[in-house]
């Protein structure tokens, strides 16, 4: 119970700060020698974060279904994602168990991440159609654990010049559909560990969601004082220890 207790409150920290919740939650499974179902405890604990976002931005989730273009632009970021998750799950899903792959998925992160100390901030509010297409494959990518979505994702955004807050609330909106269709994508993977570890698993996602609710607060107070590229030290000091210590 507890390690699903660490895992929840892993998964809500770091899924909405840009250094790979699917990384750290690979290298604590295996430092806990959890090596079963890791594909279904990650989706499970990731449908807890995919709640916090939606009780989070349900004013902006409100105000998007009320716009066609955002819904349409969301849309396109989600058939771009599911595209390449699709064509690529078997090979993406190697990444789930090597703990040395995530630390050098750490460490692409960190540097995409220092990269954003060299942009000028943006200031542009309004998403367009090849916003929308360039995030659907960095998102896609971002399914390789140690690859942080929110990371490449705002960065992307922010290398094509659009406004900080602009680029946060926009990616985690296009988040929303990916994570619950990983979910449906995992359903029979979920059905079966529900079977063995209903209770721990229950408890996990409700750490997840209520660290994640927490951590948005946080994020969101910090936000105009916040610096992506500091995460990128995180994630390349993270990457080096993992290679270094973890097998």
């Amino acid at each position: 119970m507890l390690k699903y207790v660490l895992l929840g409150i892993i998964q809500g920290v770091t899924e909405f700060f840009p250094v790979s919740s699917s990384a750290h939650l690979v290298i604590l499974q295996r430092v806990l020698g959890m090596s079963e179902n890791q594909v279904a405890v990650s989706v499970v604990l990731h449908l807890g974060t995919a709640l916090a976002v939606g009780v989070f931005f349900l004013p902006e989730v409100l105000k998007a279904l009320r716009d066609i273009k955002i819904v349409g632009l969301i849309a396109a970021v989600t058939v771009i994602t599911g595209i390449i998750g699709f064509s690529g799950k078997d090979f993406l899903e190697q990444f789930f168990s090597p703990p040395r792959k995530a630390a050098v998925a750490l460490l692409c992160t960190g540097a995409i991440l220092l990269l954003t100390k060299k942009i000028k901030e943006g200031k542009r509010e309004k998403i367009n159609l090849k916003d929308a297409l360039v995030l659907g494959v960095s998102q896609g990518i971002a399914i390789i654990p140690g690859i942080s979505r929110s990371g490449i994702t705002i960065s992307t955004l922010l290398f094509r010049k659009v406004g900080r807050v602009k680029a946060f609330n926009f990616s985690f909106l296009a988040a929303l559909p990916v994570i619950f269709g990983a979910v449906l994508l995992e359903a029979k993977e979920i059905g079966g560990i529900f079977q063995k570890d209903t209770l721990a698993l229950i408890v996990g996602f409700f750490c997840s969601f209520v660290s994640g609710l927490i951590a948005l607060y946080v994020l969101k107070m910090a936000l105009h004082k916040a610096k992506f590229h500091y995460f990128g030290y995180y994630c390349v000091l993270a990457g080096i220890l993992t290679l270094v210590f973890v097998y």
